[in-house]
């Protein structure tokens, strides 16, 4: 059995610090809301202008005009605040966010990540991922390790329209962990996924990863 997707999404809060402001993408990353570990106080901001995002809403207490970037109901926190795109994009693009969580459609050994279209598919927008990944200090691309082909999504170079270059530090997929250190363009294994072996990471992996 490899990680559930809360598994990944639990894995990844691991990586949150007490005090940072930190941006979850649209699809798994989402989920790492509900794995704040407890004694970390940690501040979610929304690129479509929120600041100290709070937990998923119970059934019926829904509030439609509180969504996120994704279009999911939200709820609101003692200290969340409201304010318009401009100001959202200029604390991404001004260095503000210590963290982005980004879901990826592929990720290359460079550290290249392609989530935002695929050619032919209709797009509604680039949404802010291209200014997530080149103004936030560090990001962290969680996503399936394969397609629903079966195909790897690790790969040597992006094939898809990329969204950004050299900028993912570490990978998570439902396989394990992949840290990309000292600015390398070459990721390392750190981690194995309960019930997952080695050869099984290699046999999905099309990246060329450090594993020793």
């Amino acid at each position: 059995m490899s990680w559930t997707r809360d598994d990944m999404a639990a894995r990844a809060a691991k990586e949150l610090e007490d005090g940072f402001y930190v941006n979850l993408g649209i699809g798994i990353p989402t989920l790492v809301a509900n794995h704040i570990p407890e004694g970390v106080d940690v501040t979610l901001q929304s690129e479509n202008g929120m600041l100290g995002m709070g937990p998923f809403p119970y059934a019926g207490e829904e509030d439609a005009d509180l969504i996120n970037a994704g279009k999911q109901t939200i709820t609101t926190l003692p200290k969340s605040s409201f304010f318009d795109s401009a100001t959202s994009f200029a604390m991404i693009r001004g260095g503000h966010i210590d963290l982005s969580i980004l879901g990826a459609m592929e990720v290359a050994e460079n550290g290249d990540i392609a989530n935002w279209m695929i050619p032919g598919k209709m797009v509604k927008g680039m949404g802010g991922a291209m200014d997530l990944v080149a103004g936030v200090k560090r990001c962290i691309a969680l996503f399936d390790h394969t397609n629903k082909r079966g195909e790897s999504k690790f790969l040597k170079e992006c094939t898809l329209p990329l969204t950004g270059q050299n900028c993912i530090d570490m990978v998570i997929t439902d396989l394990g962990v992949f840290n990309r250190e000292g600015g390398q363009n070459r990721f390392r294994l750190t981690e194995i996924a309960n019930g997952v072996s080695l050869d099984e990471i290699k046999a999905k992996t099309k990246a060329d990863i450090v594993y020793e």
